[in-house]
């Protein structure tokens, strides 16, 4: 199976391919669902694809938003430009584009987005004979639900499902709550996520007491748990999905690093669940949950607490390890004495570092790199690599 990682930019995919992705999907500077991220320029998705294909990985770019006629009238050039750029497959959820990109651009690989909210056989295999490659299910799905449309697929068309990461309380990210409150479209990239925000429940004759209140810091009754399937690779390969997706193209780069190394390790059999278990605890999260997966009740998908992670990110390794030390770019604070976990693709990951000596590009020696974005040298026993990250475990809110 496929790992698929989100890119919100181009270091973002660096990490992601580092830590083990087998492909990644981003989104150019238009018709993506994430304006907010960094998301890629035309120049950033010809280098990204460059990258990817000398490193074997794949790369998809998203056109999922809900298109108006005016999206059409520059839409012909930037196809034109991914077709350039060899990208191996578009991910549109509007039934208009699928059939403009079909129609006119034919060698496009087109992708299925969840957004469109494949629920049945009959719609998967009205895609299919549009022509699409592989398509995105709607979250609402179970296993036995996915199983059945892989039996009424043909096999040259491939599933893909979300495996990890939020969720939207919405039907499969279909919502109108943002564009409600503050005019910003999030069926056009521009969701503001309002269903993060606190709200209460009043009766209507108390004006001045809450009668719901979760805990001290508000309710989150329009809140979902993540997903996280990590316990579950061996169902997800025996109902034929053949992508397993993260979500997370607004998470950081560590997020990325932390989650992509804990689906590659379950995927390997590297490591025991209870490991990387632990390790996606280690980002920030919400409370997790199967989703629809296996028919759970809907109730359990609400969350209640804001989110939460157990260790913190310090430093990133910005060159490979020599002759005992690494150097490294400082993301938070550390100094002399703390003990940093190593968070690897390699056999480092786990392994726990005592830091004795830190030297600046300065050649002087310090006792506490505070400056943000320094680059120091650190002495370390292990071999690191170009992209590994150092974190600090302890318990914190985000």
């Amino acid at each position: 199976m496929e790992l698929l990682a989100p890119a919100g930019n181009f270091d973002k995919l660096v990490t992601a391919v580092h830590f083990g992705a087998d492909a990644v999907y981003f989104a150019g500077k238009q018709f993506g669902l994430r304006a907010f991220a960094g998301n890629f320029s035309d120049e950033e998705i010809e280098k990204a694809m460059l990258f990817l294909h000398e490193n074997g990985k794949k790369g998809y770019v998203t056109l999922n938003i809900v298109a108006k006629d005016i999206d059409f009238e520059n839409l012909d050039p930037y196809l034109a430009h991914l077709e350039k750029c060899k990208v191996d497959g578009l991910i549109v959820s509007d039934v208009g584009l699928i059939y403009y990109i079909r129609k006119n651009f034919p060698s496009l690989n087109v992708h299925v987005s969840t957004q469109a909210n494949v629920n049945n056989s009959q719609s998967a295999k009205f895609y299919a004979d549009m022509g699409v490659t592989r398509i995105v299910l709607a979250r609402e799905l179970s296993l036995n639900d996915i199983k059945n449309i892989r039996k009424n697929l043909p096999a040259s068309v491939e599933i893909e499902a979300f495996v990890h990461g939020a969720m939207c309380i919405s039907y499969s990210g279909r919502c109108l709550l943002s564009n409600y409150l503050t005019g910003r479209d999030s069926n056009r990239g521009a969701c503001v996520q309002a269903c993060r925000w606190k709200y209460f429940i009043r009766e209507e004759s108390r004006d001045d007491e809450y009668e719901i209140q979760e805990d001290e810091r508000g309710t989150y009754i329009l809140n979902s748990k993540d997903l996280c399937m990590i316990e579950h690779i061996k169902e997800l390969e025996e109902a034929g999905i053949a992508s397993l997706k993260i979500e997370g193209r607004m998470k950081s780069d560590y997020y990325v690093a932390s989650v992509v190394n804990a689906y590659r390790r379950a995927i390997d059999g590297k490591n025991d669940m209870k490991t990387l278990l632990d390790e996606l605890e280690k980002t920030s999260h919400r409370r997790y949950t199967t989703g629809f997966y296996f028919g759970s009740d809907d109730k359990e998908h609400l969350e209640t607490s804001m989110p939460v992670q157990t260790a913190v990110f310090v430093a990133k390794v910005v060159e490979d390890e020599k002759n005992g030390y690494a150097k490294v770019e400082m993301r938070n604070r550390f100094k002399k004495g703390d003990k940093l976990e190593i968070l690897s693709p390699s056999d480092a990951f786990g392994k726990t570092i005592t830091i004795e000596k830190i030297i600046t590009e300065k050649g002087e020696e310090i006792d506490d790199c505070k400056r943000v974005q320094e680059i120091v040298s650190i002495s370390t026993p292990y071999h690191l690599q170009k992209g590994d990250i150092l974190r600090v475990n302890k318990s914190s809110e985000i």
